[in-house]
């Protein structure tokens, strides 16, 4: 379990990928925090896997499109082992599998393995032999689509995250489970939330840095959306939720079920190289200090009567209304313990216009 890039083992409120272990939802909240621009990088770097896919899969891959294929799986590779959850990988392992299959030995061991599938010749022995044609056959696709699963994941997870974080939420797993019912309608889940092509096993393993045998239940999958939406789903099956930090604007894992508000890591812009947990813990003073003439709470206040009357008028629907107003006092927050922030873009932010378009996207 070392090097199984597409494999999980849980066990109670633990999962454990490529020989590491931390608490489930760590890799689905972290894939949360993948910037937009990392993505789109990404997609440049899958075209030509895209299109050396497109011969593999009409079954005559074209020799000619190798070379490209494989230096575009070896650049997606050094992109993706800088990227949490995906840090987690062994580089150098991956690459030596990647030089290795990505040969015209290779695609001649999937054409042989693909024929041996077809007239029922596939046993133990042959699928030793086409060990290349294989590890081809599953890099390709999995590499390929890569930026364009982790748009989707990024576009369905990030508002259902965002839902998890509305303060109606009661924060147990009884409490997610009737937010996932609600988000998450039968009629409105799409295909890629179906669990085809995915397996699951029980098996006796012993978990990195234990000694004891644990029973853990062993999920294989096709793709990395897959994967990381499943350890998101398992991560709130026993309370660990996704949470959006108010100051930094990134995305932690809560495991107590409490009220968790800041993250551990560095607050932006802060001179002093305080964490958010530490400015966290000087705001409640600061915002209990902040007169109501205070310019940046004048903003707040004069934006949610124009967001109540909008509602009134019928010119803005209620939905929309509540993210702006949740929207409009992350952004309050966040000034009051960035001054940076404060001085720049807080108010251009704050706008009617501006607020509502943000709104719209992460419903």
């Amino acid at each position: 379990m070392e090097h199984n890039m597409l494999t999980l083992d849980f066990w109670q409120d633990a999962v454990t990928y490529e020989g590491h272990t931390v608490p489930t939802g760590t890799l689905g909240f972290s894939a949360l925090n993948i910037p937009k621009e990392t993505i789109s990088t990404l997609d440049k770097l899958c075209a030509p896997l895209n299109r050396f896919m497109g011969t593999l899969r009409a079954g005559m891959p074209e020799a000619e499109l190798l070379p490209a294929a494989r230096e575009s799986a070896v650049q997606i590779l050094d992109a993706l082992v800088a990227i949490p959850p995906f840090s987690y990988l062994d580089r150098d392992f991956y690459a030596k599998g990647i030089e290795d299959a990505f040969t015209t030995e290779g695609i001649e061991d999937f054409q042989a393995y693909t024929l041996a599938l077809m007239t029922g010749g596939l046993n133990a022995e042959t699928t030793a032999q086409h060990r290349r044609g294989i590890l081809l056959g599953r890099l390709t696709p999995v590499l390929a689509q890569l930026g364009f699963s982790l748009r989707e994941y990024k576009k369905e997870m990030t508002a259902f995250a965002e839902k998890l974080n509305g303060s109606e939420v009661e924060q147990t797993p009884n409490g997610f489970a009737a937010c996932f019912g609600e988000h998450f309608k039968s009629e409105q889940s799409g295909s890629w939330m179906d669990t085809t092509n995915i397996s699951v096993q029980y098996v006796s393993a012993v978990l990195p840095g234990d000694e004891t045998p644990r029973l853990v239940k062993r999920m294989h999958f096709v793709s990395f959306v897959g994967m990381l939406r499943a350890d998101l789903f398992e991560g709130l099956c026993v309370g660990h939720a996704p949470r959006k930090c108010p100051i930094c604007g990134r995305w932690f894992l809560t495991t107590n079920a409490r009220h968790t508000k800041y993250c551990g890591g560095l607050a932006p812009g802060d001179k002093l190289g305080r964490t958010c947990r530490q400015i966290g813990n000087l705001r409640g003073r600061e915002q209990r200090e902040l007169a109501d003439d205070h310019p940046l709470k004048l903003i707040y206040e004069r934006r949610l009567n124009t967001i109540n009357r909008s509602v009134s008028r019928g010119t803005l629907d209620r939905e929309t209304a509540a993210a702006m107003k949740k929207l409009a006092k992350d952004k309050l927050l966040r000034a009051i313990s960035n001054s940076e922030y404060a001085k720049g873009g807080y108010a251009q932010e704050m706008e009617q216009d501006a607020l509502m378009a943000e709104a719209k996207k992460v419903q």
